[in-house]
């Protein structure tokens, strides 16, 4: 029992240690406006900017930069979004299904009503994120960091497996 106890503080220090080292990455990207000691030759950035209903689908867009856009309605059903910064971003009822969200930042970012059904967001951090209304079909959720309040919401709606991955979306999230 003490050694079960031992690796679950072990493993909640270890996701806290990560997502600090995250977001001060994530904000020195933005501050020092995404230096190339940081960024991929192909990455795009597309932060503070208006991106309704664009159509972003199966596209690569690795590392692209979205913090604090508008994306209400967007479309990036399976582009490949690893690593990838939401940050601040509004993405009600964008369409993420089936998209490649690994190692993703999308805290205090907003997800209500979009689909995110089949899409992975493994070790992505999504603090303060809102996803409401969500679909979560399939998802994958693996040692992603989210706020417990939000997990306890998705747990009631959680269902299905993801294609990719093969992780059931309530294996991912941790529900009982």
């Amino acid at each position: 029992m003490q050694l079960l106890k031992t690796k679950t503080i072990k493993n909640f220090v270890l996701r806290l240690l990560r997502l600090a080292l995250a977001l001060v990455l994530a904000w020195l990207w933005v501050l020092l406006g995404a230096t190339p000691a940081f960024a991929q030759a192909k990455s795009v950035n597309y932060s503070n900017t208006e991106l309704q209903n664009r159509d972003f689908s199966r596209m690569d867009l690795a590392g692209a930069l979205f913090a604090a856009a508008d994306m209400r309605g967007a479309d990036f059903q399976a582009s490949d979004l690893s690593n990838s910064i939401f940050s601040q971003g509004v993405l009600l009822g964008a369409n993420l299904s089936g998209a490649n969200l690994t190692g993703a930042m999308l805290d205090q970012a907003t997800l209500d009503e979009a689909d995110l059904s089949n899409a992975n967001f493994t070790e992505a951090t999504m603090v303060r994120t809102r996803f409401f209304d969500a679909d979560i079909t399939g998802a994958d959720f693996t040692d992603a960091i989210i706020d417990r309040y939000q997990v306890s919401l998705m747990c009631d709606r959680a269902s299905g497996v993801n294609p990719v991955t093969g992780v059931a979306t309530r294996d991912s999230l941790g529900c009982r």
